[in-house]
């Protein structure tokens, strides 16, 4: 990748954790079936978020290296 794409990659992965980070800091429903389905939503969010974070990691490396 050229260094415009990197950037434009970077920026779309804060893009992406800054959506994570708003649907995971959403409440709770009452209802306890939804709520049930909202903790394992939430255990997967945590997840991308850690890879996305990974992956944003690595681009800003590869953004450093090439100036």
């Amino acid at each position: 990748m050229n260094r415009e794409e990197l950037l434009a990659k970077r920026d779309e992965l804060r893009q992406r954790l800054e959506q994570i980070r708003q649907d995971i800091r959403g409440g709770v429903d009452p209802d306890a079936e939804e709520r049930v389905d909202q903790i394992a939503n939430r255990e997967v969010l945590d997840g991308i978020y850690r890879s996305t974070e990974a992956e944003l990691a690595r681009i800003e490396e590869q953004i450093r290296n090439a100036d």
